[in-house]
């Protein structure tokens, strides 16, 4: 589609999120302000941006408070390894993997559940 600067309101703005992809027309690009949220430097960073994101409702709120607190830190340490060692490419992991913030939030569901259904196994 095209549009006529005289049609276009000047307090227009498009905000637009993508992956990159061939099919990505390229002037869009060039002609754009770019965006990024790169993962904070280093383990500890890391590590206290995953920690940001989880209050004290949410670790309280398993049946298993104290065996689910100490899950959730392994699995924020983690992921906090991974976006770490993510920046060294090839010599840090052999196959790149995205361990996503989703990904932490979904592992952390199904550690709930786990717990939840499991009261007498204690990992």
């Amino acid at each position: 589609e095209q549009f006529t600067p005289e049609l276009i309101n000047n307090d227009f703005r498009l905000w637009l999120s993508s992956m990159p992809t061939p099919q990505f027309p390229p002037m869009l690009l060039q002609n754009g302000v770019k965006m990024t949220n790169e993962p904070p430097a280093g383990l500890r960073a890391n590590m206290l941006r995953s920690f940001a994101k989880i209050d004290d409702t949410i670790l309280s709120a398993c049946l298993q408070p104290q065996a689910f607190r100490q899950l959730v830190f392994g699995f924020c340490f983690f992921h906090a390894v991974i976006l770490e060692r993510r920046k060294f490419g090839p010599i840090g992991w052999n196959i790149p993997y995205s361990f996503t913030n989703e990904d932490l939030v979904t592992c952390r569901r199904q550690l709930k559940y786990f717990l939840d259904d499991n009261t007498e196994v204690v990992p």
